[in-house]
């Protein structure tokens, strides 16, 4: 068996890649197909002695579609101005429509030319000529659901389709008698209904389609986290180079502000690296002679030459990609219930109109009775309100979730949140803030705790080393300015020095002290701050130890109420991190994970993840780092804070826009209430069906009960009411 990705053009909508795939998987020689609509591609696995790439090719032109060749690069579309322009036209265009169509019931004024009573050819020729527009805007819904019927997989587009254009052509047909001067097929005129449809169902898919491209994005900002240049070292001169002409052996130069080009290992000087995108390690690692970089991290603070050794798709970052680009190709079988329902539910309603109409002929009925039967079923089983019923309850819901702090992405996500019995939490940057923060303060003098950190910030602020950064953010986030520092040096390794106010200051690790011969009787306070995690800041004014300060990623606020309240829930919380046991182990003991996967790769947390999935959990995946991204892609829901990276943002389901860990409590509410109303709207929205379908029919006729195709509309747009109604109590509930 043989694997490969092709692109494909031409899928616009779910329908054209649920369509695809059920097709190709019907072809002897295919073992498994997986068409991603977002990414615009086609995973097949296949027999390689019975297909080959051409042949492949020539299932997705039958299928209707084009293919590319093999996926290789990633290509947005994205929502163009001029798509958002055309689609606000035909919004002004559908309520004009609405006007001229039904404002003479409620008394509006119109225009006599296009009045229905004073000239009703002049108001049908009006309304023929908008129903033809819309049917022009809505020609790839009726194309898909033909597509669809004709490889026996008929779907929603499928009665979309034949309810539009049988009304369509019924309506034409009525427009013929009021031509040829029969007024009364005036009122069998059904041109609104079809361009209402159509309108709503485009309204529907290009909100389902706004963050269809962030998946490709996210891949994309991953590729970008390396930069385009590098400088390379030749007979000892620099040259600026672009990536792709760096070659394994080259040795690439780093200065300090610079990421880091391709993978490889130094060869001269030493620096601290920033790989919190690949490890989730908040704290920069000083790295010197013989050890590996990654492409992609930041040097901090020196200049180091090291040797080209991984370059173009077989660096780290390359590796990531392929790992995102493979999850978003596996599929979660996540059942769709409108679907399911429908997969039966439209060939039904097309045999019973086609039965129906046949009957009649037989029964002696003219043609004109027989057709207006036929249109009044597929009418009266217009799929709007079982259109309506799940995507409605899901903007309401996705809009509960915004003002919660929680930002959906995809609607799925609130079908699925409720099921979910694991959750998995990266620990740097989402247990934990993912910052180096000033965590605990020991202060042996009588300066005040701000002014002893304004002193410690002002000269922390002329250091590139990464602990400055904790007090430099302390004076920003208090706003406490700065002083003047004189005579600044630093003591490479062992902390700097200054003068402020014309005291001499001294700020470092231990090994300062003994640098300037200064008795350390704080030892035990230092043991303290280091068993809790910290890396200890000695402050020493004019000779003398004012201080002790402990730097550390601190834990998120609400994280251990977040735990608590997940375990009563008897959701499973496991900790999967990139930093060291002990570390990890402290963090889960005080927020209340007792399950902790320590030391993991980027490509071992997702194995962790399928893992989980393996054994039949639903598993919602928490983090906000680079290297969470396969794993985020992986899970069946990724959660990502919105102080986390772009990356991880873009490669999440939902997004936590208040760092509210809570938040992942109120999505799991929502979600089964969001459920709940779904399934009510199901009901209602197939109650109408199930009433009106037989009086349709005809079969209550004996009892004088009986219905045309406007009378059918009406009880349609009941039916649609009914479930607009019952969605704002998913609102109202709240």
């Amino acid at each position: 068996m043989k694997k490969i990705i092709l692109s494909i053009e031409g899928m616009t909508c779910s329908a054209c890649s649920n369509g695809l795939e059920k097709y190709l998987n019907k072809q002897e020689g295919i073992k498994q197909a997986s068409v991603n609509l977002v990414m615009a591609n086609a995973s097949i696995e296949y027999d390689e002695k019975k297909l080959d790439i051409e042949k492949l090719n020539e299932f997705v032109k039958k299928a209707g579609f084009k293919s590319l060749g093999e996926f290789k690069e990633i290509k947005i579309e994205g929502k163009n101005k001029k798509e958002k322009n055309k689609f606000i036209i035909f919004t002004i265009l559908a309520i004009i429509f609405m006007y001229i169509a039904m404002g003479h019931m409620i008394n509006l004024p119109t225009l006599n030319i296009i009045d229905m009573e004073q000239n009703p050819i002049g108001y049908t020729i009006c309304l023929f000529i908008f129903a033809i527009v819309f049917i022009i805007y809505g020609f790839d819904i009726i194309r898909n659901g033909y597509k669809n019927l004709i490889h026996k997989t008929p779907n929603m587009d499928t009665l979309v389709s034949i309810g539009v254009l049988s009304s369509f052509l019924y309506s034409i047909y009525s427009m013929f008698l009021i031509i040829k001067g029969d007024i009364s097929a005036i009122h069998n005129l059904y041109f609104e209904s079809v361009a209402m449809v159509i309108y709503f169902v485009k309204l529907g898919r290009y909100l389902d389609g706004m963050s269809k491209d962030k998946t490709k994005e996210a891949i994309q900002k991953l590729v970008k986290i390396t930069p385009e240049k590098a400088t390379i070292k030749i007979d000892g001169k620099e040259k600026t180079v672009t990536i792709d002409e760096v070659k394994k052996g080259n040795i690439v130069i780093s200065k300090p502000g610079e990421r880091i080009s391709v993978d490889g290992k130094i060869v001269e000087g030493k620096a601290h690296l920033d790989e919190s995108f690949i490890t989730g390690e908040s704290k920069p690692v000083n790295k010197g002679i013989g050890e590996k970089v990654i492409a992609g991290s930041i040097n901090y603070d020196g200049y180091i030459e090291y040797e080209a050794e991984k370059i173009g798709k077989e660096s780290t970052i390359s590796e990531i990609v392929k790992l995102v680009v493979e999850a978003s190709n596996t599929k979660a079988p996540i059942a769709k219930i409108a679907d399911k329902v429908s997969s039966y539910f439209v060939p039904i309603v097309i045999l019973l109109a086609i039965i129906t109409f046949i009957i009649y002929l037989i029964l002696g009925y003219n043609f004109a009775d027989s057709l207006i039967v036929f249109v009044t079923i597929l009418v009266v089983a217009c799929p709007c309100s079982l259109g309506l019923a799940t995507p409605l309850a899901i903007v309401v819901a996705e809009g509960l979730c915004a003002n919660n702090g929680i930002l959906v992405k995809k609607s799925e996500i609130l079908e699925n949140a409720q099921k979910i019995d694991t959750i998995v939490f990266d620990k740097t940057g989402t247990l934990t803030y993912g910052t180096l923060k000033i965590s605990e303060i020991k202060n042996y003098s009588n300066i005040e705790t701000n002014k002893l950190l304004q002193l410690v910030g002002s000269i922390e602020k002329k250091s590139t080393h990464p602990i400055g950064k904790a007090f430099t953010d302390y004076l920003k986030e208090n706003k406490i300015e700065t002083l003047e520092v004189k005579e600044f040096g630093n003591v490479s390794g062992y902390g700097i020095i200054g003068k402020v106010n014309n005291q001499k200051m001294i700020i470092g690790n231990a090994k300062i002290l003994k640098s300037f011969n200064i008795e350390n009787i704080y030892e035990k306070d230092e043991k303290e701050l280091a068993e809790k995690g910290n890396s200890i800041i000695y402050v020493v004014q004019e000779n003398k130890i004012i201080a002790l300060i402990g730097v550390n990623d601190i834990i998120r606020k609400n994280a251990k109420e977040t735990i608590e309240e997940l375990n009563k829930n008897k959701i499973d919380t496991i900790m999967l991190t990139g930093d060291n046991k002990e570390t990890a182990q402290k963090i889960a003991q005080d927020i209340g994970i007792t399950k902790i996967r320590a030391n993991v790769l980027p490509s071992e947390k997702t194995q962790v993840i399928k893992e989980l999935k393996a054994e039949n959990k639903k598993v919602m995946m928490c983090g906000d780092g680079i290297n969470d991204s396969p794993a985020l892609a992986t899970a069946d829901i990724g959660v990502s804070i919105k102080s986390g990276t772009d990356i991880a943002m873009d490669s999440a389901d939902v997004i936590l826009t208040q760092n509210n860990l809570e938040s992942i409590l109120k999505l799991i509410k929502i979600s089964k209430k969001t459920i709940k109303i779904i399934k009510q709207n199901l009901f209602w929205a197939f109650f109408y069906n199930v009433l009106m379908l037989p009086i349709a029919m005809g079969l209550l006729k004996p009892l004088g009960i009986a219905i045309n195709p406007m009378i059918a509309s009406l009880a349609m747009v009941i039916s649609s009411l009914t479930v607009i109604a019952n969605t704002l109590r998913l609102k109202v509930e709240q």
